[in-house]
This record gives C-alpha cells, structure tokens and sequence, in this order.
C-alpha cells in the first residue's frame, strides 16, 4: 500500500539533500530517518567524533570516492 503526503517546500529541500544517491527514494530517506532516530533513543552518547566522521563518510559517498564490494574484496584478496 502506499500513501501520498503534503510536505512543506523547505522541509523537501531538507529530505533532498540528505539523500545519499541521486536515485534514493523518499521511503528509503524516512526509513533511514526512523532508523537514526531510534538509535537515537537506544544509543544516545554518540561522540562528536563518531558524527563527524558519519558526516565525512556521507560526503565521501555523494563524491563518489568509495569502494564496490568487488573491489574491496579485490584489494583484501578474498
């Protein structure tokens, strides 16, 4: 089943640019959402630290700069 709703303008913006790929759809970005925020409430010390490198690791993705699964195994020899 699926379901329409009215979202304002800036919180569109918002969603749009927290999308990890060009294609992600906006069910995967409030699955992500409601993912984070319970982790939030079950783990809520995460270090400033740890944020920021989810932050650098995020922006390295939107760059494209990662590794394919293949390739990973391909430089561990597996």
């Amino acid at each position: 089943m699926e379901t329409t709703i009215k979202l304002n303008p800036a919180t569109k913006v918002e969603l749009d640019g927290f999308r990890q790929y060009k294609s992600e759809s906006y069910d995967e970005l409030v699955r992500k959402l409601l993912y984070l925020a319970k982790m939030c409430e079950k783990e809520p010390k995460l270090s400033q630290k740890t944020i920021l490198e989810i932050k650098e690791a995020r922006e390295r993705i939107k760059k494209g700069e990662f590794y394919t699964e293949e390739e990973a195994k391909k430089i561990l020899g597996l």
